[in-house]
């Protein structure tokens, strides 16, 4: 839990706000590796975050990676590959490809991002080749972020390698749009341990940033109807080549 008047600032400003959010929707995909209903430290960051979302009146989903059955790869369906289940196909139809959020939430483990973050970024990229109306890339017009959590060193080099692959895939990344804890060097408490990272005014005041922060940029991208979607349209271009098919073209 927030310290009473950190919170009270928060809650102060989201009552001030004068710009309408209703309308838009966010995602945060949880990478931690405990199953529900184990405490995540993961999440309590994402619960900071998506108080002022939520405290604007925007739709907050948010999915825990590891509940799902989700094979890796990188293409859309993997059971046209062979893998017998896949959730990843309802969780990008019915969560993220109506979000105009998405963000990348993981621990840290051995100083870099969770293996069910680094398995939803690649099937986050197998959906990046398909088109939005516009013709470009899917991601278009869609806003990123990055929450990182963790008792270790890290923080940063888990932000710019997930700001990077959202970037790439065609997300804006919004100023200042990712957030960490890592409390001391060394082994040591984590995020919620003690309340020891909601002690934490400058992690706090960071994750509000970002989330003030994307949801600026998602509502001036969605006002102007996205993207501009002029020299940035993939199918004014052909760059197949019959003699070296690749399906990670995109």
């Amino acid at each position: 839990m927030l310290p009473e008047p950190v919170q009270a600032f928060i809650d102060a400003e989201i009552a001030a706000n004068e710009t309408d959010f209703s309308d838009l929707r966010a995602v945060y995909l949880n990478g931690t590796l405990k199953p529900s209903p184990a405490p995540s430290h993961t999440d309590g960051l994402i619960a900071v975050s998506a108080h002022v979302l939520r405290g604007v009146g925007a739709r907050v989903d948010t999915i825990r990676v590891v509940d799902h059955t989700i094979p890796p790869g990188v293409q859309p369906d993997m059971r046209e590959q062979g893998a017998e289940v896949d959730d990843f196909p309802d969780l990008y139809r019915e969560l993220i490809a109506p979000a105009h959020i998405v963000v990348l939430a993981t621990p840290i483990w051995l100083g870099d991002q969770s293996s069910m973050t680094r398995l939803v970024i690649e099937r986050l990229y197998g959906w990046s080749g398909k088109l939005n109306d516009a013709g470009q890339w899917s991601y278009y017009g869609k806003v990123g972020g990055v929450l990182v959590t963790g008792n270790e060193d890290g923080g940063k080099h888990c932000a710019a390698q997930m700001l990077y692959a959202l970037s790439h895939i065609g997300f804006t990344i919004a100023p200042q749009a990712d957030s960490y804890w890592v409390g001391e060097a060394g082994p040591g408490p984590s995020y919620l341990d003690d309340d020891r990272g909601a002690q934490n005014h400058w992690t706090t005041r960071n994750t509000v940033f970002a989330a003030w922060n994307m949801l600026h940029t998602a509502r001036r991208i969605t006002d102007q109807g996205g993207i501009p979607a002029h020299g940035n349209v993939s199918t004014n271009w052909d760059l197949s080549d019959p003699d070296h098919p690749n399906p990670e073209y995109h």
